[in-house]
């Protein structure tokens, strides 16, 4: 009796993961995590938004899971350089910064998701699947505050004094908070020192600061408190 061949099974489909961190352990257990399903492969990962953009090509990710914090680097400013140049690919943001404050900023900038490292391990999964079935994803609570801002239930309810600070003017109050200085700030930022001192002196009138020594103070206890969340 001849014998039929048996065709072998075929592998499903992986969509294809990049995660951009700064932290190598990170990085490191993110993959282990991810590459353990049978839908999802990490296919690269970087730790720079110039390393993120010269590996895309190749990498070909379906998602990239962003961090919001590269050493001196923004993750919103990645996050809209993807959006500008690959803008089918959903981006989800996995950050240690509270979700109240930067969640909206995420979204604005592009992403299709917000979730926070602390947040079980299954639930970042999920996340990333969301977002790949072309959803967003935040948090229940996240998620009703943005609607209603949305549809205009909260007319009265002023943003706070931080939220009225552009993502430039943030992450120029950020770096402030680590110790920089204007001239280095320019550097890290590729912007001049007068635009630096521009930021400056914007960032001391929308959060009623009356010199440097009170903006650096500031930034300082700003970012310390976002650490310990």
């Amino acid at each position: 009796m001849k014998k039929i061949p048996v065709r072998p099974a075929t592998k499903a489909k992986q969509a294809k993961v990049f995660i951009v961190d700064d932290h190598p352990i990170v990085r490191r257990g993110l993959a282990q995590l991810i590459n353990q399903e049978a839908d999802l492969v990490v296919c690269g990962e970087a730790e720079t938004i110039q390393a993120t953009l010269d590996q895309w090509e190749k990498s070909a990710p379906d998602v990239a899971l962003v961090d919001l914090s590269l050493k001196a680097e923004s993750g919103l400013e990645l996050i809209k350089d993807i959006k500008v140049r690959y803008p089918a690919v959903p981006v989800l943001v996995l950050s240690m910064h509270d979700e109240t404050f930067y969640a909206e900023r995420a979204i604005r900038a592009g992403a299709e998701g917000y979730i926070m490292k602390q947040q079980a391990s299954d639930l970042v999964l999920a996340a990333i699947r969301r977002v790949l079935g072309g959803e967003i994803y935040l948090s229940e609570p996240m998620a009703a505050k943005i609607l209603r801002r949305a549809s205009g239930e909260q007319p009265d309810q002023l943003p706070s004094p931080m939220e009225r600070l552009s993502d430039r003017e943030l992450e120029v109050f950020r770096l402030i908070g680590t110790g920089l200085g204007t001239r280095k700030i320019a550097e890290q930022l590729s912007r001049s020192v007068k635009t630096v001192e521009t930021y400056r002196e914007h960032i001391k009138e929308k959060l009623d600061l009356k010199g440097a020594s009170e903006l650096t103070q500031a930034a300082f206890q700003w970012l310390q408190s976002q650490n310990m969340k």
